[in-house]
């Protein structure tokens, strides 16, 4: 990716920032965005990974600690994981970073987590969205099991749609067994994978 993503970078990866306006509208984004399933060699730039990750989850009101995606009651269960041919990685919103969380490349794993759908391990870019669902439950119980997944969706098509802005391919991948895709980030209880987003350069 660049210096900045290989094994030997610090346990924090700082991003760089986040542009006040970018040059493809939201209904040209619509009207790109498509499910991709092969991809080149090419590896996005930390600028498009920057993007990526704010446009799922970023901070968009310093004040209040909003973020990008709603959320029910701001109480923001969602962790977006990013998992590339060099680490492993969990996305910070308040510093806008990337914490490292594993030293090797997990893709293979998850590709056969997610029922052997190769792209998963051929994408350079995945992310996976977990959520710590108590979060929202311990303020709205029961709807806590429609809340949290309607946030996921909201957050992940956020970042579809900035994937299509920047010429990249994504899709959303729901089919896969819970407790490998647990095992392959190290979750911790109360912790669950909702959804696998692999992203790259389209293949042509």
């Amino acid at each position: 990716m660049t210096d900045a993503f290989t094994a030997g970078a610090k346990d924090t990866i700082v991003l760089p920032q986040v542009p006040p306006k970018g040059v493809v509208s939201i209904e040209e984004a619509i009207w790109l965005r498509r499910s991709v399933r092969k991809f080149s060699v090419e590896v996005p730039s930390a600028e498009a990974v920057s993007l990526l990750l704010w446009s799922a989850q970023g901070i968009t009101d310093a004040k209040l600690g909003l973020r990008s995606a709603p959320s029910a009651g701001a109480t923001f269960p969602l962790e977006i994981y990013l998992a590339t041919s060099d680490c492993l990685a969990r996305y910070c919103p308040e510093k806008h970073c990337l914490v490292v969380a594993l030293r090797e490349d997990i893709r293979a794993a998850l590709a056969e987590a997610a029922l052997g759908q190769d792209w998963v391990a051929e994408a350079p870019l995945v992310f996976i969205f977990t959520a710590e669902i108590k979060k929202t439950a311990q303020r709205y119980d029961e709807r806590a099991n429609l809340y949290v997944p309607i946030e996921v969706g909201c957050a992940s098509e956020n970042l579809m749609l900035e994937a299509a802005a920047l010429g990249l391919g994504s899709v959303a991948v729901g089919a896969f067994r819970e407790k490998d895709v647990s095992k392959a980030l190290r979750l911790t209880k109360g912790s669950d994978p909702y959804l696998i987003v692999p992203v790259g350069v389209p293949a042509k």
